[in-house]
C-alpha cells in the first residue's frame, strides 16, 4: 500500500485539482451545518424564514457532498494545494453564505449579499445595510433584519475569527489530510505557534480558549439589563472575533452603558493577544505570557492609544475626564484590534485625536489573535531592523543581528516582513486609487481601502462609522471584497497563486 501511494505521488501533477476539489467540497459541506444554526433562531422567534436556511443548507450539502464524493483525496495536500484551498475556501464559503440573503429577498443584490458575508467571515465588519445602492435599491436597516439573519452575521464573524479551516481541523479528523499546510496558510501572522506536535490538537486547544472567552463575555453581557441573551450572544461572537457586526444601527452606542463599554473594551483587548499566550497563561505558565515581547509591545501601543485619544477628547473636545477615558479607551481598542465597534463618531473629534486614531488603522493586534491588520510582531521587527541599520551605518564592520528579546530574527523573516509592508502599502494604495475612480474624495477612498484591507470595518469620509458601503458601485464592492480576503489571509496566501513560479514545476 505504501509503495502504491509513493508511486502515485510521483505521478501527481504539479497541482492536484482532485485533492483541491475534494477538500473544498468538505468545507462547503461543513458550511451547510453552519447554515442550519440560524434556523434554530428562526424557530425560536417564529420569523417564518426557515425556507431560506433549509434551501441554502441543502445547496451546500449537495455541492459539497458531490465534490467530496467524486474527488475524495487519497493523497496529502502539498503546500501549493494548501494555498489554493485556503484562498478558494474563503471565496466559495462567502458565495454560499450569501444565499440566504438573496433567497429570502432581504437583499435584492447578490453582490451586496456576498459583500456582507465576506465582511462577516473575514471579521471586517463593513456593512451595506441601511443605505441606498448605486442602482436605487434601499437595503434594510440593521435593526429591520430578522433575528436569524442578525445571528448569521455574528456567527460568520465567530467562525471566521479563529478560522473556518482551523475549526475543521479541530473537529473533522478526515481533514487531517494536508492539515499542516492548511493551518500554516490560513493562520495569521508571520509565524505559526504550535502548542502540540499535531496540528489537530493545536487547533482544538486554540478553540477551547476561544469558546471559553466567548462564553465568559456572553455571561457578563447578559447580566446587564440593557442586553437580552440574543444581543449578548451576538456581541460576544463579534467581540472575540474582532469583527464588529452589531444588532443595532448605532452599534454599541445604542446601549448607552458604561458597564457594557468596559466589558467589550476588556474582551477586545484580550482578543488582540495571541491565543496561544492565553492558553499558556491558563495552564499556569505566567512567565511565558508576561515575558512575551509582542504582548508587551501590543499593551504599550494600546496604552499610548488610550492615553492619547482620551487626552484629546478631554483637552480639545471638552469631554469630562471619565467620559473621555471611557470613549477614548473603547475606540482605541476597537481600531487597534480591528474590531470596528463604535460608541462615538470619531470623524467629529478634534484633529489630534482623529489623526492618532487614523494611524492605528495601520496597526492590528498580535500574531495568532483574531485581529486583522499588519500585526504588532511585524512592527517590532521593522522598528528593530531600522535601529540596526542606523547602528550599521555608524559601525559598518559590526555584526548586528535583529533581536526580539533574546531571540535573533533570521534574515529570511526580515525580508518577508519587509516584503509584506511594501505589498501591504501598494495594495492599499491601489485599492484607494480604484475607489477614487468612482468619484469619491481622497479621505473616503483611503478610508474604504484601509477599512477593507485591514479588516477594520468603518472607514472615513463617506464610509465613516455612521455610514454604509451600500452606495458604492458593484465593481467597487467586488474590489473591497477582494481586499477583505487578501487582508484576512495576510496577502501572500492569496497573491502567491497569481505568481508564475507557483504554476511552474
Amino acid at each position: 500500500m505504501a509503495e502504491r501511494r509513493s508511486i502515485s505521488s510521483l505521478n501527481r501533477p504539479r497541482i492536484d485539482f482532485r485533492v483541491i476539489s475534494g477538500i473544498l467540497g468538505s468545507f462547503i459541506f461543513f458550511m451547510g451545518f453552519a447554515l442550519l444554526l440560524p434556523l434554530i433562531i428562526d424557530l425560536i422567534y417564529q420569523e417564518h424564514m426557515w425556507h431560506s436556511w433549509l434551501i441554502s443548507a441543502g445547496i451546500a450539502f449537495s455541492v459539497g457532498g458531490a465534490l467530496w464524493y467524486f474527488f475524495k483525496p487519497e493523497e496529502e495536500a502539498r503546500i501549493r494545494e494548501g494555498f489554493m484551498i485556503v484562498s478558494l475556501t474563503w471565496l466559495l464559503l462567502s458565495l454560499v453564505g450569501a444565499l440566504p440573503f438573496v433567497i429570502s429577498g432581504i437583499l435584492p443584490s447578490y453582490t451586496d449579499a456576498v459583500f456582507e458575508t465576506m465582511s462577516g467571515l473575514t471579521t471586517t465588519g463593513s456593512t451595506i445595510l441601511g443605505g441606498t445602492t448605486s442602482d436605487g435599491f434601499f437595503n434594510p436597516q440593521i435593526e429591520e433584519l430578522p433575528k436569524s439573519f442578525l445571528f448569521w452575521r455574528s456567527l460568520a464573524h465567530w467562525l471566521g475569527g479563529m478560522g473556518i479551516i482551523v475549526l475543521s481541523l479541530a473537529i473533522l479528523p478526515l481533514l487531517g489530510i494536508g492539515g499542516m499546510q492548511l493551518f500554516q496558510a490560513e493562520s495569521p501572522g508571520p509565524t505559526t505557534d504550535k502548542l502540540t506536535p499535531r496540528v489537530q490538537e493545536t487547533a482544538k486547544l486554540l478553540w477551547v480558549v476561544y469558546v471559553a472567552f466567548t462564553g465568559l463575555e456572553f455571561l457578563l453581557l447578559w447580566i446587564h439589563p440593557a442586553m437580552d441573551w440574543f444581543e449578548a450572544l451576538n456581541h460576544a461572537f463579534a467581540t472575540l472575533a474582532t469583527g464588529g457586526f452589531s444588532t443595532k444601527n448605532a452599534s454599541i452606542a445604542a446601549f448607552d452603558s458604561a458597564y457594557i463599554d468596559v466589558i467589550i473594551t476588556l474582551f477586545m483587548f484580550l482578543a488582540g493577544i495571541n491565543f496561544a499566550m492565553h492558553f499558556r497563561l491558563i495552564k499556569g505558565d505566567t512567565e511565558s505570557f508576561f515575558n512575551n515581547r509582542e504582548t508587551r509591545f501590543y499593551t504599550l501601543i494600546v496604552l499610548i492609544g488610550i492615553i492619547g485619544i482620551s487626552f484629546s477628547l478631554w483637552h480639545f473636545d471638552g469631554r469630562p475626564i471619565l467620559d473621555a477615558l471611557r470613549y477614548g479607551s473603547f475606540q482605541a481598542l476597537a481600531i487597534i484590534t480591528t474590531t470596528g465597534f463604535g460608541t462615538d463618531d470619531y470623524e467629529l473629534w478634534y484633529s489630534f485625536g482623529a489623526f492618532l486614531l487614523f494611524l492605528f488603522f495601520f496597526t492590528g493586534g498580535s500574531a495568532g489573535s483574531t485581529s486583522g491588520g499588519i500585526k504588532m510582531i511585524r512592527w517590532m521587527i521593522m522598528i528593530r531592523n531600522t535601529g540596526r541599520e542606523i547602528k550599521q551605518i555608524i559601525h559598518p564592520k559590526a555584526i548586528l543581528p535583529v533581536r526580539i528579546g533574546d531571540k535573533a530574527i533570521n534574515s529570511d523573516i526580515q525580508r518577508t516582513v519587509l516584503s509584506f509592508f511594501i505589498l501591504y502599502l501598494c495594495i492599499f494604495a491601489i485599492g484607494a486609487f480604484i475607489i477614487s475612480l468612482f468619484g469619491y474624495d481622497l479621505l473616503s477612498s483611503v478610508g474604504a481601502s484601509i477599512a477593507a484591507l485591514g479588516n477594520i470595518g468603518p472607514g472615513w469620509g463617506e464610509f465613516g462609522p455612521t455610514d454604509s458601503f451600500a452606495q458604492l458601485p458593484y465593481l467597487g464592492k467586488w474590489v473591497l471584497i477582494l481586499l477583505m480576503m487578501i487582508g484576512r489571509l495576510e496577502i501572500f496566501t492569496v497573491l502567491i497563486i497569481f505568481s508564475p513560479s507557483f504554476w511552474k514545476q
